[in-house]
């Protein structure tokens, strides 16, 4: 009985913390974050039934904009380096349900540096040829660069997406 109390004490924390850092936004509205500037936009919205049982489906967009002088770099050291930590904000709609494999949030990540390395291999005729392959050699996020994302959220029929947006870095 302790153990379920602590667990579900820790969750609360846990879920509180996450929802501290976070600023709700609405349709067309820009909220600064750090020096970024977060818009959201609904672009549709259409009646849909699933399960026999009516939503409201919105395609949104969501756009962040680097307005401080801090560019924001990370820099691979060895490929292949698997790099998890390339979100710059999070937005989260609350009331969506994420039925019809549809989202429940948008994450905007850093865009991707691209190098072309030349490799020399031999072909099946054994004689030695040269190749290039595109390999991924950093994320960046620059002073003022933009980044932008579409989604797809349904919401209970009668209800506009409640989206709260947070930083990650």
């Amino acid at each position: 009985m302790k153990n379920k109390f602590l667990l579900l004490l820790l969750f609360a924390v846990i879920s509180l913390s996450t929802s501290i850092n976070a600023q709700k936004i609405t349709d067309g509205q820009s909220v600064d974050l750090n020096g970024m500037s977060v818009t959201f936009n609904i672009l549709n919205k259409e009646s849909i039934e699933v399960g026999g049982k009516p939503f409201d489906r919105y395609k949104v967009s969501a756009t962040v904009k680097n307005t401080s002088d801090k560019s924001y770099n990370i820099r691979l050291s060895s490929y292949p380096q698997v790099t998890t930590n390339i979100g710059i904000v999070e937005l989260d709609c609350i009331n969506a349900t994420g039925s019809k494999l549809t989202s429940k949030k948008i994450q905007l990540k850093m865009k991707a540096q691209m190098i072309n390395v030349t490799y020399t291999a031999y072909d099946r005729s054994g004689k030695l040829t040269n190749g290039v392959i595109p390999v991924i050699g950093s994320y960046y996020f620059d002073a003022g660069d933009a980044i932008s994302d579409n989604a797809i959220f349904i919401v209970p029929q009668g209800e506009k997406p409640e989206v709260s947006v947070r930083s990650l870095k």
